[in-house]
């Protein structure tokens, strides 16, 4: 038996279990053009991905989604793969510029900052490693394409990623789904999921903050290593 808890998540667009709830019928489909949008276009960074394959693994465990979970698995693993290849193409095409916007309510230029970090840290690796750091993984993919990775290469590591990452986080919840506690607060759970998900990005957002404020040349520090980046990639 599933119960729900009534503990809000913010809004309704960050809880995994109240969008899938929300789309009925239609759950499957929304599962997978939420996660080709978090993938592969840049509009999507913020939604719950990991949280919301975790969450269709529990409910299918609990069979409230009708949905056979290797079908679900593949569908999700395409889906997050050709958001990849998508993406990649956006970069590809856009180059630089694409990356030229000033700060809004959801997007800040630092988080462009911190997946150049990481993919310079990680090489190609980063493809892989991305897919389990929110928001990193919807840059990515376009700052692959910008970059000009190598288009074969950056589609296997692409691939083993979505693989890892898509067929990983729902297989989890759908094991964890089977466990008592769990299967009869899905809703707590999901909390939890997100929570986690999040933890990390909003630690380095507050480290970067004590960073500009400790150091007056920290942002005339990024500004230039942005700029010469862009010199680079136009370059090539």
């Amino acid at each position: 038996m599933v119960t729900t808890t009534t503990v809000a998540l913010g809004p309704d667009w960050l809880d995994p279990l109240k969008i899938i709830e929300s789309l009925g019928s239609f759950a499957l489909v929304g599962i997978l053009l939420i996660v080709f949008a978090e993938c592969g276009l840049l509009a999507g960074f913020f939604f719950p991905g990991d949280s919301l394959l975790f969450v269709a693994g529990l409910l299918v465990a609990a069979g409230t989604l009708d949905t056979p979970l290797w079908l679900l698995c593949l569908l999700v693993t395409l889906a997050a793969v050709l958001g990849n290849l998508v993406g990649y193409w956006i970069g590809r095409k856009a180059g630089p510029p694409i990356f030229e916007r000033g700060d809004s309510r959801l997007f800040k230029q630092e988080y462009v900052d911190k997946t150049f970090a990481f993919f310079d840290k990680y090489g190609a690796r980063a493809v892989v490693l991305a897919r389990f750091v929110p928001i990193v993984r919807t840059f990515i993919t376009v700052m692959a394409g910008v970059g000009k990775m190598d288009f074969r290469r950056y589609a296997i590591y692409s691939t083993i990623g979505g693989i890892l990452w898509g067929t990983g986080v729902t297989v989890l919840g759908y094991f964890l789904g089977q466990v008592e506690f769990v299967a009869d607060n899905i809703e707590l759970i999901a909390i939890g999921i997100v929570f986690l998900s999040v933890l990390p990005i909003a630690f380095e957002l507050l480290r970067e903050r004590r960073r500009r404020r400790s150091d007056p040349r920290y942002d005339e520090a990024h500004e230039e290593e942005r700029v010469l980046r862009e010199e680079v990639a136009d370059t090539d």
